[in-house]
């Protein structure tokens, strides 16, 4: 198997994937939180209520990062990293796509309705360089290893 990309995954992003957003706190150590998230082809999208932490921490720091993964085999996965960009306003069309993947589209449609009025942000990470790994190797009955993740540089320490 070679190296996987952005392709070798479309299907994991266009699924209700569990994903993982890290911002980092005043201090510098992270803060990580299991979220929705949309992949628009471009960049992933997060939308986050106003007064959650996680705002707190892009509006003084935007370096962050968004894991997506799959938790059966061949246990493939995506991180993104850079930094956000905040858009504050409409967010319905975002939180609709987010709730029809993750819900269905009757009960994503039902639960954007009754969010409608809770004022939030998209937070929009652009793809720049995934690290992607799968574990399909590791999992081959040849015994061969698997092609294990880089090691990611580190984020940079909020100030």
């Amino acid at each position: 198997m070679g190296l996987l990309t952005l392709a070798d995954l479309h299907d994991l992003l266009l699924a209700p994937a569990p994903a993982v957003l890290t911002t980092l706190r005043a201090d510098g150590t992270p803060l990580c939180t299991p979220v929705w998230f949309h992949f628009t082809g471009d960049a992933v999208e997060v939308v986050i209520a106003k007064g959650d932490v996680k705002l707190k921490h892009l509006g003084r720091d935007p370096h962050c990062s968004l894991v997506v993964f799959e938790t059966v085999p061949p246990f493939r996965g995506v991180e993104f990293r850079g930094e956000a960009e905040l858009r504050i306003g409409d967010v319905g069309p975002t939180r609709q796509a987010i709730a029809r993947r993750y819900l269905g589209l009757e009960e994503g449609d039902r639960f954007t309705e009754r969010r409608s009025g809770v004022p939030a942000t998209v937070c929009r990470l652009p793809i720049g360089t995934p690290r992607i790994w799968s574990l399909a190797r590791l999992l081959d009955d040849d015994g061969e290893s698997g092609d294990e993740p880089d090691d990611p540089p580190p984020l940079p320490r909020a100030s």
